[in-house]
């Protein structure tokens, strides 16, 4: 992502940065439905000193960087493996799951109501998005073919943006992943495979965003 400061806002940084949800959630800071505010504000807010959640931001940041392979080969084999494939498995099982605990527990004042249609919509982007990395960017970029991708690498990022507000639309309608007293388990494994989901969507927009796709960009 681009440089963390205190002036960004907590819901650019949650969507871009792995890892900053849930440090967030860990310091009840809504990055979601009160997300466009600066780094420095909800830090105040939340009883924080924000040079220190900006040093632990920073922190999690220079850690995103050495999680993936070096080559742009082996980088493009880990994004398909680890990502690609990863998405479409859990996504089959999770949109029934939480069709389940909406219809059971739809009478509850935390449920997760609309969750189902979020998760569907994500999935039928993300998946349109992928066969296209797949099928065409992605082999453009083991060729090294540098003059024809800088528009699909931008359409590519525009795509990220959106998956982005999917998430921030899960996050609103579990009340930032919040399980109320008493959950059965259907509903705990829901939303333990959310936060799942939420933490590998953001490492694969980083990797690709920050990573691989300034190998191809216009010095």
């Amino acid at each position: 992502m681009r440089q963390i400061d205190l002036d960004a806002t907590v819901a650019a940084i949650a969507s871009e940065l792995p890892g900053a949800a849930e440090l967030f959630r860990r310091h009840d800071i809504n990055f979601c439905c009160a997300g466009d505010i600066a780094l420095a504000d909800a830090a105040v807010r939340a009883g924080l000193v924000p040079e220190e959640l900006l040093a632990q931001l920073q922190a999690l940041s220079a850690a995103a960087s050495r999680e993936a392979p070096e080559e742009t080969s082996a980088l493009i084999s880990h994004i398909l493996e680890r990502y690609h494939e990863t998405h479409r498995a859990e996504l089959e099982w999770l949109i029934p799951l939480s069709q389940k605990v909406e219809r059971v527990h739809g009478d509850h004042p935390s449920a997760p109501t609309g969750l189902s249609v979020i998760l569907e919509g994500l999935n039928a982007d993300l998946e349109e998005h992928m066969k296209a990395e797949e099928q065409t960017l992605f082999p453009m970029m083991q060729k090294g073919d540098h003059l024809m991708l800088a528009a699909q690498v931008a359409q590519v990022r525009d795509e990220h943006r959106e998956q982005a507000r999917h998430l921030q639309a899960i996050e609103h309608v579990t009340h930032g992943l919040t399980l109320p007293p008493g959950a059965c388990r259907s509903w705990n494994a829901l939303y333990t495979a959310l936060h799942k989901l939420i933490d590998d969507l953001v490492a694969h927009t980083h990797l690709e965003d920050q990573v691989l796709f300034p190998r191809f960009q216009p010095r």
